[in-house]
């Protein structure tokens, strides 16, 4: 019955340990670099370590005579809008499973990262 009471307890204590570690991790995935690519490396989008889009390249034999550095913000802007828009949806939804309460982990949960 309170099996899992020593283990809380300890939780509670190292907390300050905890959230150290937490701010690290958090620190190395912002800093962290993945690059994906498309049609042989002509098209190359790069986030970070936490999925956030960082930035698009475009080789620019692929539209000659186009602004390549505009296409590639406005690439990267309407990206960003829309997985803004829907992490907002997966809040909702979050909120309206759980009546509004904040359940850690309920994001994840949702959005297929947790098993």
């Amino acid at each position: 019955m309170f099996g899992n009471l020593g283990q809380i307890l300890n939780l509670m204590k190292n907390r300050g340990q905890i959230w150290q570690a937490m701010q690290d991790v958090n620190q190395r995935l912002q800093a962290a670099r993945h690059v994906g690519q498309a049609g042989g490396g002509q098209v190359q989008a790069t986030v970070d370590g936490r999925g956030e889009l960082v930035g698009i390249r475009i080789d620019p034999s692929l539209a000659p005579g186009a602004d390549v550095e505009l296409l590639e913000e406005l690439i990267c802007a309407a990206l960003r809008d829309a997985i803004s828009r829907s992490r907002q949806q997966m809040q909702q939804a979050m909120q309206e499973l759980t009546g509004g309460l904040n359940l850690p982990g309920m994001t994840d949960l949702l959005s297929g990262s947790v098993p």
